[in-house]
């Protein structure tokens, strides 16, 4: 049995992770926390997370290393703490958590030299499909269509674009043989003049409770192609950074993505 442990256990997504242990034969939970300081600290995980109690506190901190993988949906900051303790307790991770500087991202890189760290945008199967068909679809209509992504969240989150829109981005610039940082185009308004067909723009929505929307259109002259995937509850990501959770004990070491989870690559 795999000891789990939930980094934001009172978060959407800890209280998601959570709930989802609870129905996976592979998996124990063994440890739960949040920042020192805040309320739920010393609340019992179960409660918390809606499902009843499950005698297992909620604690201020990473302070214990009494757990096989870590489940990180949080922070850069946060994030990059719970790393290096890891890292030091030869302990796995995975990582949902988005918003990371290229510093951040180069710093996670080097612990995985010495952990296995799965890190992606989204932890979703179905979005994971859609990163490989939107592979496809760059690469057969290559760079002859505009290349548009529209993304939708609730109003809580604090990142834009989200990590999978700027995913979604990434890949169809790389399918093409482009820098999505050199043709990103975050923004218009104005006199913006003509659109540049190497450029790839993204448009971002916030409200309600929307759980997570993301379309790429592909417009060409006469026709286009929509890739689109919708989710409806946090418990498609909760159930797939525990499928990544599984998967990652059959590595020692190395930084991997749900599209090595999935086979996809």
């Amino acid at each position: 049995m795999i000891k789990l442990a939930v980094a934001g256990a009172a978060g959407r997504m800890g209280k998601s992770i959570i709930q989802a242990s609870q129905n996976n034969s592979q998996v124990k939970l063994s440890l739960a926390f949040e920042q020192e300081g805040t309320a739920t600290v010393g609340s019992d995980a179960g409660e918390v997370a809606g499902i009843g109690r499950l005698d297992i506190p909620i604690s201020g901190g990473l302070s214990d290393t009494d757990f096989d993988v870590l489940i990180e949906f949080t922070n850069p900051q946060a994030t990059l703490e719970h790393v290096e303790k890891c890292r030091g307790a030869g302990k796995r991770l995975v990582i949902g958590t988005t918003g990371f500087s290229q510093r951040q991202k180069e710093e996670i890189s080097l612990a995985a030299k010495d952990i296995c760290v799965v890190m992606a945008p989204n932890m979703s199967m179905g979005v994971n499909l859609c990163f490989h068909l939107v592979d496809i679809a760059a690469r057969t209509l290559k760079g002859e269509v505009d290349v548009e992504i529209v993304e939708a969240h609730h109003r809580h989150k604090m990142d834009a674009p989200s990590g999978t829109a700027l995913r979604l981005g990434e890949v169809a610039a790389t399918a093409v043989g482009r820098d999505l940082d050199g043709y990103a185009i975050y923004g218009r308004q104005g006199q913006t003049g003509p659109r540049d067909r190497k450029t790839i723009g993204f448009s971002t929505i916030r409200g309600g409770d929307i759980v997570g929307e993301h379309t790429v259109l592909f417009a060409g002259e006469g026709e286009r192609v929509e890739i689109t995937h919708r989710s409806s509850s946090r418990m498609t990501f909760a159930n797939g950074a525990l499928r990544a959770a599984v998967w990652s004990m059959q590595h020692d070491h190395g930084l991997y993505d749900m599209q090595d989870v999935l086979g996809l690559k």
